[in-house]
């Protein structure tokens, strides 16, 4: 122990303390590093069990406050992982249909009922609808109307007597749809409303044959309403009629064989129609009169066939 003892400081050393203070501190720095030097010849001259660990230096506190651990050490903003690889911003979100797209994906009875609701709720849209929408044809029409014929058939029972009162009650509410349909329909085709008469005959000539197919029951007070159906529809055919007669002097009504349709209808019905025929008959009856009377051979044919005067009589009796 006593051979590690420090030994006497030379007096030369303390000559330096009464220097300046700079060099005064310098040759501190040289002291203590030659004391360390001395420490340090000591303990390895001790062997290895007498080995000491040096005491650090101050002037190296500074180097040694700071850890080397990489665990704690700040890593550059370039090596991080969010810098390195950013998060892709989530693009498929929920959201509703646009209108177009909903539209699409409504059938023709759901389109119906989300219009219907509309009007109900919104009046105002009634007019806006009616002039958006184009005008219905005789066959979208005559579609819809045969449509709800085929519902009402369908729901009749099992039954050996259709014109029981049992069957009547069953279909009474689809027998009624299609009253009021021919009743909302039918005027939208006569004039003013049509302005082609042609085009009102074609959808009478048809919704007169639905009629028809009506059903007949045994109860007489069950067929009020399609007697009542007959009468409405033979108006309509006149009416369309006169107004055809004072167009072009009715030449339409001589083709597409209107006499000889009107004429079956009115048997058919029961002679229901006869008020139609009537007017048919009367408007191609002068019209057959002016043709008659235009196809009459001239004096000159008349001498030549020689049958002038023979006709006379008949000429008189005519516009003359």
């Amino acid at each position: 122990m006593n051979s590690l003892a420090m030994p006497p400081i030379p007096p030369h050393f303390h000559e330096h303390s009464r220097l300046s203070p700079n060099r005064s501190s310098g040759s501190h720095k040289m002291y203590r590093s030659s004391h360390s030097m001395l420490n340090a010849v000591l303990v390895s001259s001790s062997g290895p069990s007498r080995k000491r660990k040096a005491s650090p230096s101050p002037d190296r506190d500074d180097e040694m406050s700071t850890s080397p651990s990489i665990s704690t050490a700040r890593l550059p903003a370039s090596l991080t992982p969010s810098s390195r690889k950013r998060a892709r911003p989530n693009l498929v979100v929920g959201r509703p249909l646009t209108v177009e797209r909903l539209l699409e994906t409504l059938d023709k009875d759901s389109l119906t009922s989300v219009l219907k609701t509309l009007c109900d709720r919104h009046p105002i849209l009634r007019d806006e609808i009616v002039q958006a929408s184009p005008r219905p044809s005789i066959q979208s029409t005559l579609q819809v109307l045969r449509q709800y014929h085929a519902k009402m058939m369908s729901s009749f029972p099992l039954e050996r007597n259709l014109r029981s009162d049992y069957c009547y009650d069953r279909v009474r509410p689809q027998w009624n749809e299609l009253l009021d349909a021919l009743t909302d329909f039918t005027p939208h085709f006569l004039p003013p409303n049509e302005q082609q008469s042609t085009t009102s005959l074609e959808y009478l000539n048809e919704v007169t044959q639905i009629i028809h197919d009506l059903p007949e029951w045994d109860n007489p007070q069950h067929n009020v309403a399609k007697q009542n159906a007959y009468e409405e529809i033979s108006k309509a055919w006149a009416g369309v009629i006169k107004e055809a007669g004072k167009r072009g002097g009715g030449y339409q009504l001589q083709f597409n064989g209107w006499e000889e349709k009107l004429r079956a209808h009115n048997e058919k019905s029961g002679g229901r129609l006869r008020e139609a025929y009537d007017e048919l008959m009367q408007a191609l009856g002068w019209l057959r009169h002016n043709t008659q009377a235009s196809q009459q051979p001239s004096i000159r044919q008349q001498l030549f066939s020689n049958t002038y005067g023979m006709e006379q009589p008949t000429m008189r009796t005519g516009n003359w």
